[in-house]
Parts: C-alpha cells; structure tokens; sequence
C-alpha cells in the first residue's frame, strides 16, 4: 500500500497536476480533498490540453477511481460542464465519485462574494468571485446544503427556502444587491440534483476501504501551502485547508495512514491577487519571468505576479506539512536567464532569519538574502536524468535540498508529463 499527498509549497500554480497525473499511474484511486473551483490544474498529456478545476487530474488515466471529498465545495455546473469536456474529448468520467457530505455552492454565494469583493474596495482581497468563500462559511456557520441535500428533493427546497430568507436580506439591505428568486434557484438546482445523482456515493468508506485492501491512494491537493486558512498569508488565502494536514479532515483519513507527501514547487515564485511578496519582481525581470513560464491563471487568465526562488517560504511549507520529497517544476523556463537570484533567508531590523512571520505588516520589511548563481541557457526539454543535467542546473538544485532538507525526487524540465525527471 502507497498513499501519497501532494501540496503546492506556493501560493498554488506550481504545477501540480503534472505530477499528480504523473503519480496516479500507479495509484488506484485519485482523491481531491480541497477547494472549489476557484482552483486550476493544466495538464498537458498525449500533446492535448486539459484545464480542470474541480475533477481530480487522474481522470486522465483509464481506469483509475477518481474523487471528490468531503472537503470540496462543488458547484454543480461547473461539475457538469467539465464532465461533458472531458467526455468530447474522449475521456471516461464514469469512475468519478463525489462525496455526499461536499457542500454545494449556490447563486447567492456567488453573488455575496462579488458583492463582499465590491464592498471592500481598495482593501479586497482578490478572491475568483465563484463562491468559494461564503460556501465555506455557511458550512462552519452550520447552514450549508451538502450534496446528499442536493439528491434529495424535498430536503433542497426546504433548505434553499429557508437560506434565501437570510441571504436576500443581506444582499439587498446590506449591499444593494438583487434579490434571488427561490423557485427559479430550486428549478434549476434540482435538475443538477438529478443529472449528478449517479456520481453521489459514501466516498469515505470507499477511500478507507482501499487503503484496508492495501491499496494505492493519491491525495490531490488545490492551491497551497500559502494560501492556507490556518498557515498561508491570511487574509490573502482561500477559505480552506490545502495542506497535508487537510487530507484528514477533506477526505476522512486518519494521519496514520498517509506515507509520503510530495511538495510541488516552481523554481521561481508566483501568485495572484495582493498580499506581500518578499522576492517579487515587479519590473522588466518579473515580466521575462512571466512570460517564459507562461504565468496566467488557468483559471481566471489573470497576469501572476513573479519573482525569485524564496527557500524561507519552502522550508516553512516543508515543516508545515511533513514533506518527504520535492517535486521542482520549470527548471527549464529559470535556466534561461543568464543569473538567477536564489532567496535563502530574510534580513529584517538588522537581523536575519529564516523563520517565516505570521504577520503581514513583519512579512513586508523583511528584505530578501539572495545568493546568485549562473543560468544554464541551454535547453534541457529532453534531459532524462539529474547526471545529464547541466552542472549549473545541479548546483541550483542541490543548493535548494541543502537548505529546505527534503530531496527533490522529480524534476520538470517542460510541459509535457514525460518531460520529467525522476530522481
């Protein structure tokens, strides 16, 4: 039995999905456990590219049991829309099971959020808009409507009655919104209720199970490290948990059941939406970055800010949550420039460190401690293997194990998931 987790070390975008889709060949079922749909995985296999945002990246591999977990908020169109792409372009989706405790997004969390993103105006948060926020709060708040709800006719409609009452309110009387129809949202969400019933199943029985039968279980993770509710750079995060500690809680697994953890990063920095970051480049750098990384959400196509390699940030993310293996990506794109700056800690009133702050207000005086090292301007899309690698690509790497302390076990060196070297 190998039950595997995989994490973004980040603020998501590192490219996860190449590897989850990478490791699912050897698993026989492929667990999501966080997020919504404000999250993205690309993969590009067999030369097509798939962008999923809800559906784990193993759907791409025959015959693998693919789930989404409790932990999940699902809107039910988004689900539908990409089962039907998946299926035009060939794919199977009926080993796709969805938890029946996942809480299902509806209109007037969409609404709220775009509101509440108004509201805030300079001091937004830079949230997709899609709901992900006000669902995870009806569910801590106890008033969210779970898929086994959705499935169930009379339950639904008695909920959704029952929410609108509140949540018209506050979206007329609060923010001068449009008030929701309740038997147009009952009609139309009834219909998804029907079209998803047969993917609706006791997911957590499932998992556990398979791993009793011994068993290979990969956990997928959304987002990451950084954008933890608990552990990111809170407010700039997302309203769940995406580290490996949520695995437990987003998919009912005991941490005595989890072997490994692979932690995904790019070997530059990324994100989207505001927030401190340490080694941004806002500058001509930042936009060769982004455009030899190709760096727009997969998601919205928003632009993602960029900047140098912060090993402050990966060894917190490897602490945080128990990596035993590193999984670098667009070591290709990095070796194009002729220097690139590696940030192996912070200097802050005088000082240095390498202990990451809670505080944003201590996260934006601290001054990145760079060393430099030469780029390998060569390309490297079909190298095999670390030994082949030019000796400037190595040094880089090696630099990254010897300061976070977890070994990188696979190395991307193009899109592509065979452009992958396995260590």
């Amino acid at each position: 039995m190998a039950t595997r987790v995989v994490v973004g070390t980040q603020w998501g975008d590192e490219g996860k999905g190449k590897y989850i889709d990478m490791l699912a060949k050897d698993s026989d079922i492929v667990v999501r456990f966080s997020g919504g749909n404000n999250a993205g995985h690309t993969i590009v296999a067999n030369g097509v590219k798939y962008a999923l945002h809800l559906i784990p990246s193993g759907i791409l591999n025959e015959g693998k049991t693919c789930i989404i977990g409790n932990g999940v908020v699902v809107d039910p169109a988004v689900l539908l829309k990409e089962i039907k792409e998946l299926n035009d372009k060939g794919i199977d989706t009926s080993r796709l099971l969805v938890s029946d405790r996942a809480h299902v997004i509806m209109p007037y969390h969409r609404l709220l959020d775009e509101l509440q993103e108004k509201f805030r105006g300079d001091n937004s948060i830079g949230t997709t808009k899609r709901g992900i926020g006000p669902c995870y709060s009806d569910k801590t708040e106890r008033s969210g409507i779970r898929m086994c709800d959705l499935i169930d006719e009379e339950v639904f409609v008695d909920k959704v009655k029952e929410n609108l009452k509140t949540k018209n309110l506050i979206i007329e009387k609060v923010y001068g919104g449009q008030k929701l129809d309740a038997d147009q949202v009952i009609s139309e969400y009834l219909e998804y209720g029907r079209k998803l019933k047969g993917y609706v199943a006791d997911v957590n029985s499932i998992i556990f199970e398979s791993i009793e039968q011994d068993k290979n279980v990969l956990f997928e993770g959304a987002q990451a490290t950084f954008l933890d509710l608990d552990f990111g750079t809170y407010p700039y995060v997302t309203s769940s948990n995406p580290v490996a500690g949520g695995v437990c809680t987003g998919a009912g697994v005991g941490p005595v059941f989890i072997n490994e953890v692979y932690g995904v990063l790019k070997a530059y920095t990324s994100r989207v939406g505001a927030g401190p970051f340490p080694t941004e480049q806002d500058n001509e750098m930042g936009d060769t970055i982004r455009e030899l990384g190709w760096e727009y959400g997969t998601t919205t196509g928003r632009p993602r800010r960029c900047g140098w390699l912060d090993l402050v940030m990966i060894k917190y993310a490897a602490r945080v949550n128990g990596l035993t293996a590193l999984a670098i990506n667009h070591v290709d794109t990095i070796g194009k420039l002729p220097k690139i700056m590696l940030c192996v800690a912070y200097k802050k009133n005088g000082q240095e460190t390498r202990n990451f702050p809670s505080s944003l207000k201590e996260l934006a005086q601290c001054e990145p401690v760079y060393e430099e090292f030469d780029g390998w301007e060569e390309d490297i899309s079909k190298v095999k293997s670390f030994n082949d690698l030019p000796d400037n690509a190595k040094k880089y790497l090696r630099r990254i194990e010897e300061i976070v302390g977890v070994k990188i076990k696979l190395i991307g060196v193009g899109k592509e998931r065979e452009q992958t070297i396995i260590v």
